[in-house]
């Protein structure tokens, strides 16, 4: 059992202030019959409840594409710094997302969001090899042997293993780099390990998804045929 203002949320409905007003207008059924009580109990698999007439199926999968910029930390809560939960509509907030691995403060590009709990350990593991590809502007210029390196996989400093990765040098001072997964500033580190400092970083593509046209701060709402993409690429 669980209230009826938390099972319309969870449906895509609105808000929890959106649905005190869709109560109040008398908009939402229960077994045909009009229900204002938002915190009426109701059983998901035995009440049918309706809004406007359109039955409602309880928690909708939702999967979300911004375009980060820079400035902000990819975290749900931060006391300090701006989180990019601050970039996603109001409209949004109520549906539970969550950030689909991490951007550092100052990379920008590609970040999904999804309150599927399954769909975001899939993407985010490095075991199902799902390719994020990355824009870099950098001090110097990829080599033959940079290339090499990267695709035999790099050890840092630290210890750190990086699997194979795929460095493409696109002229002087830039270069596409493709890894497999995220390990803590691992673009920005990998390239400074082969002495090209990294001056700009931005994720263009993860899965099959790109950016697109989706201007820098802007978000949208995944299709049910990009999610189905995106999943068959994490199997």
């Amino acid at each position: 059992m669980e209230r009826l203002d938390k099972f319309l949320c969870d449906s895509g409905a609105g808000s929890r202030s959106q649905v005190k007003l869709l109560l109040k207008q008398g908009r939402v059924t229960v077994d045909g019959l009009p229900e204002k009580d938002a915190a009426r109990k109701i059983d998901p698999a035995a009440n049918a409840v309706c809004l406007d007439g359109q039955q409602l199926g309880g928690r909708v999968r939702t999967v979300v594409m911004l375009h980060k910029p820079a400035g902000y930390v990819t975290a749900t809560e931060d006391r300090q710094q701006k989180t990019v939960m601050e970039l996603l509509p109001e409209q949004w907030k109520h549906l539970e997302l969550k950030p689909v691995g991490r951007l550092d403060k100052d990379t920008e590009g590609l970040l999904l969001f999804t309150n599927d709990g399954q769909l975001l350990h899939r993407l985010i593991t490095p075991k199902q090899e799902v390719p994020k590809v990355y824009y870099a502007r950098h001090e110097g210029q990829a080599t033959p042997e940079d290339v090499e390196a990267f695709a035999q996989g790099l050890t840092l400093r630290d210890g750190t293993v990086c699997l194979s990765a795929v460095l493409e040098p696109l002229g002087a001072g830039e270069s596409r780099i493709t890894v497999c997964e995220g390990k803590y500033h691992q673009v920005r580190r990998m390239m400074a390990s082969r002495g090209m400092t990294v001056t700009y970083l931005q994720r263009q593509q993860e899965g099959p998804l790109g950016l697109g046209s989706l201007k820098k701060g802007q978000s949208r709402l995944l299709t049910a045929e990009e999610i189905a993409a995106l999943e068959e690429g994490a199997l």
